[in-house]
């Protein structure tokens, strides 16, 4: 038995799912990505992604979610993989064969995106018109009868395909907005005959889907589906928590052999799944359906580490620890609990660039694992890098996660490297970050695991040095990675020594006065100013030359951010410049003319990147590359896979 098994035995136990006996409690959940052609066929990049995650070690591993219409009303994704025709079995088949070669067992998800589908359309489907609160989806139709028995008739045979594609488990999709959360949910669900009502006449399309395929697939096939435990859409008339209950023990009626639970739709006014919901924070959802329900029920959302799940399991409120974003970051997550190495699971962030991606129809990113859509692509070393034939002297200025990133990536390549840091730790602006309020303390998760990888790699770490002319020139590196980030400069204006840096306030560094007066448009500013607003006592205007701050936050963010400044009757001045400070407070040129804001605290809060090395660097001729905010200040996302890919060029 690993160590990790001891440690978490609860995780690392067998569950029977139907016929199948699953050989611990992890289950990769379901999660699109844009990787598939456009046209529905899977391609070679979705089933090397697969792979990884069947390679990884989890017991059950759910492929992304296939639409089953062949019009593209179920699609809610330009890369989604189809299953409304047999020629997409021979796709399909792949990932399931890839999935039982690496021991795990192979569940397709059935997915019909409802109101938030039609991707490539100018409307979407659902049982009743219900105008969209999310401005990027299209506009719905009422579905027919007929309509309605045809899309049924579509979810069954998704089923027989995904059994001849080889599958062993069937998962249907009913959560955050889909066709079947659609009619499950009196929010938009308004119709008048027998699929609208009570909830027992919302759920019939549910029920008629789930006895259909049972029918269709036979007792051998695992069938379970995922629901919503919570809508929160209690400000639009969305079911009460009892109404969602009872959908669980219908759907149970229905010879299901797990549910997978989660909670919100993408219209929910409320946190869910980013990082200000704190880890844990759902899981008394699962004890609600626990009591009521006896099949195993999953869980995914805000259970990044294993303690949440073990306890659960432990104490009955849960049967299975289910994952994606968490698995994006790291598909070899559950083999590295096993093996009790928590530090080098590559943590998932919750930024959530990845739904910014599929919301812009594009391929996947992730904050914190380069190698996502890339797993076997050569030179990209997902698992394993070869040692690079004549190894390069290597000097990275900067120990922030871009540094730490392309240090220990380029020594585990075999380059001889040095990593510099001028303060006395590493992290950079993620360290700093890491000070805000609402778990962003969680940014110290990817800031350790960096560390520890760059302990391990062999790299040498020098602190309290900044790199310098003099340290090139002595030390003739064949490769100089500049990773030294960004500083809030100072304006070059009147007054300018009275302004105090925003890192130092987010520190705690510098004393704070009543009044205050952030300069700067972007998320920085916004973010600062979020955590004078937590501390409270302060009365704070932002200033800035942009028409709208903080468009650089991801959208997943950005709108909770505001209501927080709003809440904190935060003022923005923009399309402004400061002119002077003064003992009065900030003289700002504004379109109608110069105003004075006053202020007791002015605070720097525009990042300029740390390009000092510029000059030496081309007199020296050495080869240099800039990453990070040290290139153009931007997101944590650009610095780490920038470290990457610095440290993969170095021998190109």
């Amino acid at each position: 038995m690993r160590p990790g098994e001891q440690k978490y035995p609860h995780i690392f136990s067998p569950i029977k799912i139907g016929k199948f006996t699953c050989k611990n409690r992890i289950k990769y959940a379901s999660t699109e990505d844009n990787f598939n052609c456009e046209n529905g066929f899977v391609t070679n990049r979705e089933v090397a992604y697969m792979e990884a995650q069947a390679r990884g070690g989890a017991a059950i591993v759910t492929t992304q979610g296939a639409y089953t219409d062949p019009k593209g009303e179920g699609k809610g994704y330009v890369g989604m993989m189809g299953i409304w025709d047999d020629k997409f079995i021979p796709g399909l088949k792949k990932i399931a064969d890839v999935i039982k070669a690496n021991n795990a067992i192979a569940m397709l998800q059935l997915m019909h995106c409802g109101r938030v589908g039609g991707v490539e359309l100018d409307y979407t489907v659902g049982p009743s018109v219900v105008p969209q609160k999310l401005p990027r989806f299209r506009p719905p139709q009422e579905m027919s009868k007929e309509k309605i028995k045809e899309t049924i008739r579509e979810h069954i045979d998704g089923a027989r395909r995904a059994v001849e594609a080889g599958f062993q488990m069937i998962e249907v999709s009913g959560i955050v907005g889909y066709l079947v959360s659609n009619f499950i949910s009196s929010y938009t669900n308004k119709r008048t005959d027998e699929y609208g009502g009570d909830i027992r006449g919302r759920c019939r399309f549910m029920v008629e889907i789930l006895e259909g395929i049972r029918k269709e697939v036979g007792p051998d096939i695992a069938l379970g589906i995922r629901l919503v435990t919570d809508e929160l859409l209690h400000d639009r008339g969305g079911n009460k928590p009892e109404e969602s209950v009872e959908t669980m023990k219908i759907a149970e009626a229905c010879g299901i052999d797990f549910l997978s639970i989660t909670a919100g739709w993408q219209e929910s006014a409320v946190s869910v799944i980013s990082r200000d919901v704190p880890m844990g924070n759902w899981l008394y959802l699962a004890e609600r359906v626990k009591k009521n329900v006896k099949v195993p029920v999953t869980m995914a959302y805000r259970l990044f580490i294993p303690e949440f799940p073990e306890k659960a399991i432990a104490e009955g409120n849960l049967d299975m620890w289910e994952m994606c974003r968490p698995m994006m970051s790291d598909p070899a997550l559950p083999n590295k609990i096993a093996e009790d190495r928590q530090e080098d699971i590559v943590p998932c962030m919750a930024c959530n660039i990845c739904l910014a991606r599929l919301f812009r129809d594009v391929p996947v990113t992730c904050m914190v694992n380069p190698w996502i859509g890339h797993e076997r692509e050569e030179g990209f070393g997902y698992y394993g890098f070869d040692k690079v034939a004549s190894p390069k002297k290597v000097l990275i200025a900067g120990a922030g996660v871009a540094g730490m990133q392309a240090a220990y990536v380029a020594a585990k390549k075999g380059h001889d490297v040095t990593l510099m840091e001028k303060s006395n730790d590493v992290g950079g602006q993620l360290r700093i970050a890491s000070c805000g309020p609402f778990g962003d303390d969680e940014f110290m998760r990817l800031v350790n695991h960096l560390k520890a990888q760059v302990d391990k790699s062999g790299a040498k770490v020098q602190f309290g040095k900044e790199v310098t002319a003099a340290d090139i020139n002595a030390m003739k590196p064949d490769y100089v990675i500049v990773a030294t980030g960004a500083a809030n400069k100072k304006p070059n204006i009147p007054g300018a020594e009275k302004i105090v840096d925003g890192y130092d306030v987010m520190e705690g560094k510098v004393a704070v006065g009543k009044k205050v007066v952030l300069l700067g448009d972007m998320g920085v500013a916004m973010s600062i100013a979020q955590h004078l607003v937590v501390k409270g006592g302060h009365e704070i205007t932002i200033v800035g030359v942009a028409k709208k701050f903080g468009t650089d936050i991801n959208p997943s963010y950005v709108w909770r951010v505001r209501k927080k400044l709003k809440e904190g009757n935060v003022q923005e001045v923009s399309r402004s410049v400061p002119v002077a400070v003064t003992d009065a407070g900030v003289v700002v040129k504004t379109p109608e003319g110069e105003v004075t804001i006053p202020a007791d605290t002015v605070v720097a809060a525009k990042p300029e990147s740390n390009r000092q090395l510029v000059d030496a660097l081309e007199k020296s001729g050495i080869k240099y590359r800039f990453i990070g905010d040290a290139y153009k200040p931007r997101r944590g996302s650009n610095a780490v896979n920038e470290g990457f890919r610095a440290a993969l060029e170095i021998d190109a």
